[in-house]
């Protein structure tokens, strides 16, 4: 016999002998921990917005009922199959996170579900259901990141909800207080076995009220985002060669035929990009390689877009640098460059155009909610984009292009180096534009060029009427916004809902300014759609020299504090206008009506976003008087407040002195706040001793004054039991005092007897100022012996 075989019944002895864990049997604390579980898979479901892991709720179920009645017996067979099954799951877990190296989260939270449903099976012990607690909570936030809606909120009330009363069953557990009763039997201790739910209630509704006060005025850095890159599972590529020339606008159909500029263009479909049509209410006009401003209609409001960005911007899809007279196309459509990324890697590089121009970069991830054109969303400057096709391609005026039309579900991220808008600096930027910028970007038709810049130049003559200054707009960047100001507020130039359509011959800019042929009899009418007027600023521009082009894309869209998203609409969809600045690149303007004249970018405030929404959903439901009257107080103490932390903050970032100078600000202010906390605490003390009856204030000022001196008294002590607890720490003096007020309050409180209140109140200054001489004593006394001038003879 080999000496191993001794050794291992020995330590097989050592087990049987053992103690057997002890189980748990409170049947609600199971069901509670149970439904948290649930309540995670749920939520999971809920925030991918697919019913993949449904199938987990039966089986943990199943799982847990057979763990209740096995929860005495050891279970090694079962222990066994769990162990090959959580094996199994991680290998699959290791398959997943290969297919999907772009975003572990779904695969990470399928894993926990897949080990929870197997450790369902064996869940004798206390501990072992807080294993399932623990995992139900990062399965909702591992849901938290991944949802983008609101559909996750109720499952985090419910998930909380569940949570109180699994804490208050787990922790009578660990004091061994036994099962809890939701319906108490007769005969029994209320208060002790059974649930008190009005306080629970209490407790969740001042847990939730607490988180949201937190959520919306927890200031938001966009710089200490965390960095993860969703992007899509792959995308099998279209037969055929891809050259980026193409773009495919479902919205561009006519007898089933996409009217791009490889296939005609004219026809009597929706959307045609020649001669007088209906816009398609579905896809907006402006996403191809022409547009036909001679189009008429609306769309009808869809969501399209979930943006998820550090910054509020202007999702930039597609430029145009030639004008048709009736609309736009791209002129260099055939030197698009194809770019094909690494197989593993979804990372496209860009490589942005230098400027002088401090940036930021901002890290956006989109989910596609409708079929978009092959055209890709992204804020200006793209420096790398992590896309789920093998390719895509860019054009000269830096519009990135898909292989395909963007399907509902995909999602991709991009990470722009965005500049910003130092309006000193584009003021002093020179004139001197490259030769390219003027080959492409100062195209004006012959036939309107001298009337617009005649126009042109008569409403920046005027500048010096409307405002007074006898000194003329000299720089580039102040003649492009006295122009847009003009066109967003001359009343000459209004929003049409439905212009006239343009003759075959008929320029848009000219009808714009000048007025449509077809007008009415004996009306002018001027002004157009919001496209119009920035396809009107575009060519003002170019006929005074300065280079301009189209440029359509998306409005941010609504901001939901809660997912932290942008909900983009087709709505949002409009065109404005970029200009060129020698040195710094492209800027935009926005010359509509009723539309901010500088677009959102990273020169917003975004740190209290969330607050500024919920301001602005409280002020919807308030008189307009009212809201503006808060608005102004609230924002000048905002104001101050941010100013306040600015400059202290400001500090720090000179040199030594400063940071001693904010040490000592903030030593100061914390002083202050304690000083002030101490008085408040103060005032509320008396307040409450105001309330009370003579006698029971003047014994709790004894109590206070007792419990000051390092001696409190214990909630189970009688008066008179403290009182002489006392004797043995206070002189025989003193203690007589205690003792005396002691047998007063006694005699009133629980005999009904009158006390004399002022002998009382002088009592108590006498046991006050005994207290005192002695302390001072005291501290002369250590005084005298450190110093050595006490008792000399």
């Amino acid at each position: 016999m080999t000496p191993s075989i001794p050794f291992m019944s020995q330590v097989w002895r050592r087990i049987e002998t053992a103690p057997k864990p002890i189980p748990e049997d409170s049947l609600w604390l199971r069901v509670l921990v149970q439904l948290l579980v649930i309540a995670g898979i749920v939520a999971t479901d809920v925030a991918i917005e697919e019913p993949l892991n449904l199938w987990a709720i039966p089986v943990s179920i199943l799982g847990a009922t057979w763990s209740w009645f096995r929860r005495r017996h050891r279970n090694v067979p079962i222990k066994f199959c769990i162990a090959i099954g959580m094996l199994v799951a991680l290998a699959t877990f290791f398959g997943r996170l290969f297919g999907e190296m772009n975003d572990t989260r779904l695969a990470l939270a399928r894993l926990l579900i897949e080990l929870q449903v197997l450790h369902s099976f064996d869940l004798p012990r206390r501990q072992d259901l807080g294993y399932s607690m623990v995992i139900g909570l990062i399965l909702l936030g591992v849901a938290g990141t991944l949802s983008q809606t609101m559909a996750f909120a109720p499952v985090v009330l419910v998930f909380l909800a569940l949570a109180l009363p699994t804490l208050i069953l787990d922790y009578r557990s660990r004091l061994g207080l036994g099962d809890i009763q939701f319906k108490p039997k007769k005969n029994s201790q209320k208060l002790e076995n059974s649930v008190n739910f009005k306080f629970v209630g209490i407790i969740f509704l001042i847990v939730v009220s607490l988180g949201l006060m937190i959520f919306v005025a927890l200031p938001r850095f966009p710089g200490y985002q965390l960095r993860t890159f969703p992007v899509s599972s792959p995308i099998a590529m279209p037969p055929g060669q891809f050259d980026g020339r193409q773009i495919l606008n479902p919205g561009y159909v006519s007898s089933g035929n996409n009217n791009n500029n490889n296939s005609g263009g004219g026809g009597s479909g929706l959307n045609q990009e020649t001669g007088a049509g209906t816009l398609n209410d579905t896809f907006y006009y402006g996403f191809n390689t022409k547009i036909n401003q001679n189009l008429r209609g609306e769309l009808k409001p869809q969501d399209v877009l979930r943006v998820r960005s550090q910054a509020r911007g202007f999702w930039r899809v597609i430029a145009f640098d030639r004008y048709t007279g009736q609309g736009w196309e791209i002129s260099r459509n055939d030197q698009t460059i194809p770019l094909k990324r690494s197989i593993w890697s979804y990372q496209f590089n860009l490589f942005p155009v230098m400027t002088k121009a401090k940036t930021q970069e901002v890290v956006q991830s989109y989910t596609v909610l409708q079929q978009l054109p092959s055209l890709i969303p992204a804020m200006d400057k793209p420096k790398e984009i992590y896309f789920p096709t093998e390719e895509i391609a860019v054009d000269p005026d830096g519009n990135l292009r898909s292989p395909l039309e963007l399907r509902e579900g995909m999602t991709y991220t991009v990470i722009s180096q965005v500049p910003y808008r130092n309006r000193n600096q584009l003021q002093q930027a020179s004139t001197n534009y490259p030769k390219n910028i003027k080959k492409y970007y100062l195209q004006v038709p012959a036939q309107i060029q001298e009337k617009v810049r005649k126009k042109t130049e008569e409403v920046l003559a005027s500048v010096n009427q409307v405002a007074q200054n006898k000194k003329p707009l000299a720089s580039t960047y102040e003649k492009v916004l006295y122009l847009a100001q003009y066109l967003k507020q001359n009343p000459n130039y209004k929003l049409q809902k439905e212009p006239p359509f343009l003759r075959e011959n008929e320029d848009l800019v000219e009808a714009f300014l000048f007025g449509y042929q077809d007008s009415p009899p004996g009306e002018k009418i001027t002004g157009g759609y919001p496209d119009h007027f920035s396809t009107v600023l575009t060519m003002m521009l170019r006929s005074i020299g300065i280079p301009a082009r189209l440029v359509a894309g998306f409005n941010p869209g609504e901001f939901n504090p809660f997912t932290g998203l942008y909900v983009v609409k087709n709505t949002d969809a409009f065109a404005m206008t970029e200009v060129y600045f020698p040195e710094y690149g492209w800027f935009a303007f926005n010359p509509i009506p009723g539309m901010d004249l500088i677009p959102p970018s990273v020169e917003e405030d975004q740190t209290f976003s969330a607050l500024k929404v919920f301001w602005n959903w409280v002020a919807g439901w308030l008189p307009s008087p009212v809201a503006n009257g808060l608005q102004a107080i609230l924002g000048t103490i905002i104001l101050g407040l941010l100013q306040g932390i600015r400059w202290f903050f400001s500090f720090f970032t000179e040199g030594w002195l400063g940071i001693f100078s904010g040490l000592i600000i903030t030593t100061g202010v914390a002083f202050l706040g304690w000083l002030s906390w101490d008085i408040w605490k103060g005032w509320c003390y008396r307040r409450w001793l105001a309330k009370l009856p003579p006698e029971e204030s003047l014994y709790q000022q004894l109590l206070q004054i007792l419990a000051s001196k390092g001696y409190p008294k214990h909630p189970t002590q009688t008066p008179l039991e403290y009182a002489f607890w006392l004797q043995q720490y206070h002189p025989v003096a003193e203690a007589e005092v205690i003792d005396e007020l002691s047998q007063a309050y006694m005699g009133w409180r629980y005999g009904g007897k009158s006390v004399n209140v002022d002998q009382m109140q002088q009592l108590l200054m006498n046991l006050k100022k005994a207290q005192w001489k002695r302390l001072n004593y005291r501290g002369w006394s250590k005084l005298s012996r450190k110093l050595g001038i006490g008792n000399r003879k």
